[in-house]
């Protein structure tokens, strides 16, 4: 059953059990994405992070070979068309690309830490999803491209930058050719790779050992390294310690350090 802070949604699947959201994206055959499907992923998202029922976030997707196709070409087509057609009210004229945006946002900004779970291909809008996401587990199957250049569009470059840097970057960006989860993790973009019945175990696995921790601390964590990411590292560090000060604020940090010097498990108060 959905829990009722969640939105109702068609294509995106959530459960939550034991603090852990698996979040799954489910629309047959390939999982592409469009302006519905964006939405739903938004609205989840956003509604998870207002949420006080999870501290953690496991993202996959169901299916056996494809984690997702990247964007729906057709929907694609319409949002991008220079006129409105009559009775569609989605689509932004002068800006056709922010629902898809707003969604890739709603991941990366979410307060909850994010696992995604590669279970197959990551292609074009599929990998900055996974991009957006915090870490990363994959299927040994799974692969990872932005083939934009092929379909006459662009994108997706930047966050690919994040995952393997600029060089590797230009090599995937021009050719469009896939590259293998055993490369991303040679690169140090991905934390496991394992075989296809164990993914969602080793997701759930990481997802247990982060949802021990506050979740006050999860969330202010968070937002530090959002906010550092791309700061000097005297500029980086001085955010840390203001937000140091703001988390031992919190009777949860007091009762971190108490239950790790008495070597017992916490009991989060949100308080």
């Amino acid at each position: 059953m959905m829990p009722p802070s969640l939105p109702d949604t068609r294509f995106v699947k959530t459960q939550i059990c034991d603090r852990i959201a698996v979040v799954t994206l489910d629309r047959p055959p390939v999982n592409a994405l469009d302006s519905v499907t964006v939405r739903e992923l938004t609205a989840t998202f956003n509604a998870l992070g207002k949420s006080q029922e999870a501290s953690v976030i496991v993202f996959t997707a169901l299916g056996e070979r494809i984690f997702c196709a990247g964007i729906d070409l057709q929907d694609s087509s319409r949002r991008h068309a220079r006129e409105l057609v009559e009775g569609d009210s989605t689509v932004d004229l002068l800006d056709p690309g922010a629902v898809v945006r707003e969604c890739f946002w709603a991941i990366l900004e979410c307060p909850l830490p994010v696992i995604a779970a590669v279970n197959g291909k990551a292609i074009g809008a599929g990998l900055v999803l996974v991009s957006s996401c915090d870490m990363i587990v994959a299927s040994d199957t799974a692969t990872f491209s932005v083939p934009e250049i092929k379909a006459g569009v662009l994108g997706g470059a930047r966050h690919l930058q994040r995952l393997v840097g600029p060089y590797k970057t230009r090599k995937m960006f021009f050719t469009g050719e896939p590259v293998s989860a055993q490369e991303f993790y040679r690169l140090g973009a991905v934390e496991a790779v394992v075989a296809p019945e164990l993914l969602m175990d080793t997701a759930l696995e990481l997802a247990a050992q982060i949802a021990r921790n506050s979740p006050i601390g999860l969330r202010l964590g968070k937002e530090s390294l959002a906010r550092v990411e791309d700061l000097s590292l005297k500029d980086g560090y001085r955010i840390e310690q203001d937000y140091t000060a703001r988390v031992t604020r919190y009777a949860d940090s007091a009762e971190a350090r108490r239950a790790y010097l008495e070597k017992r498990d916490p009991q989060w108060s949100w308080s």
